[in-house]
């Protein structure tokens, strides 16, 4: 008589400065679009759960936002909060970097690192950048003389490479347990907060450079009716310049925003989306505690 497999589960927190590549890291470890991505530093703000099923063993991963060393205004110190607060209760940390540069704000973050008495993996991204593999040698013999990890992975999260191995080490660490989430889940996240999100990337992917962090996405209504999920939702920028950016000459960009976003929910969710956006301003709200109470807690975040 075979006995099933005893449960293990282990909450790994993704830690990182910013455009490491740690939210497509989370990405493709799950295997589903659940934490948005850009170009653009700093797209990720909040902390995002992915949960992964690797046979009897439960693993979550905690993206959070990129690390800044010196933040500027509230957000960016909020932001940090959320790393501090996703180090705590966690089993082990996944610390990512680039392979193409190091720089002062990972040397900072790693000794940070350091602190922490659980497993510490290093996870090297975007090895494909490199012109040749074996300038990998120099740095992992560099980092792993200073710092100590119980793993070092280099990877391409973006082409799915070598994440194997890392899903395995992470596997074999993790303690018995009963499972902290259903094996179905994928997210802690509700869907209209991942909507929220994914209309948030088109922002940051379309606009680039021209419009600042100051947009928030607020959806305002996520109703299911005879197969379709209509849903609503507020831009907030912090000035009418800004509001004219978003929705372009015409409002042909905000169509381009929302017919991209539209897409990726429908993807999400297997069925029909009627999306409708709306920009409205409110001025400094990144500076307001009381707004950016009521915005994070908009979708259910």
């Amino acid at each position: 008589m075979n006995l099933p497999d005893i449960p293990h589960c282990a909450v790994y927190a993704i830690i990182g400065r910013p455009n490491v590549g740690k939210s497509t890291l989370l990405n493709h470890l799950v295997g589903q679009k659940i934490s948005i991505t850009s170009r653009k530093p700093q797209t990720t703000r909040y902390r995002v759960n992915g949960i992964v099923q690797h046979g009897a063993t439960q693993l979550v991963f905690a993206d959070t936002p990129g690390w800044q060393r010196q933040p500027q205004g509230r957000m960016h110190k909020l932001m940090n909060q959320q790393i501090e607060q996703a180090m705590q209760d966690i089993d082990g940390v996944l610390f990512v970097i680039d392979a193409t540069q190091w720089r002062t704000e990972d040397e900072a973050l790693a000794e940070s690192v350091q602190q922490f008495k659980g497993p510490r993996f290093l996870v090297i991204n975007k090895i494909d950048r490199l012109p040749r593999r074996d300038t990998l040698l120099p740095l992992i013999d560099d980092l792993t003389r200073r710092f100590a990890f119980d793993g070092v992975f280099p990877v391409c999260a973006l082409q799915r490479e070598d994440l194997a191995p890392l899903r395995d080490a992470l596997a074999a660490r993790a303690p018995a347990r009963p499972y902290l989430f259903d094996p179905d889940q994928v997210t802690d996240r509700p869907e209209r907060f991942v909507a929220a999100e994914l209309i948030r990337e088109k922002l940051a992917r379309q606009l680039g450079a021209e419009l600042p962090y100051a947009t928030h996405v607020a959806v305002e209504r996520f109703e299911d009716r005879e197969g379709i999920t209509h849903i609503d939702a507020v831009i907030w920028v912090e000035k009418p310049g800004q509001k004219a950016i978003v929705i372009g000459v015409g409002g042909q960009r905000i169509k381009q925003i929302g017919s991209a976003a539209r897409l990726d929910i429908e993807r999400m969710l297997g069925r029909r989306v009627f999306l409708k956006t709306w920009v409205k301003v409110k001025g400094k709200w990144t500076e307001d505690p009381s707004a950016m109470g009521i915005f994070g807690a908009s979708n259910g975040s």
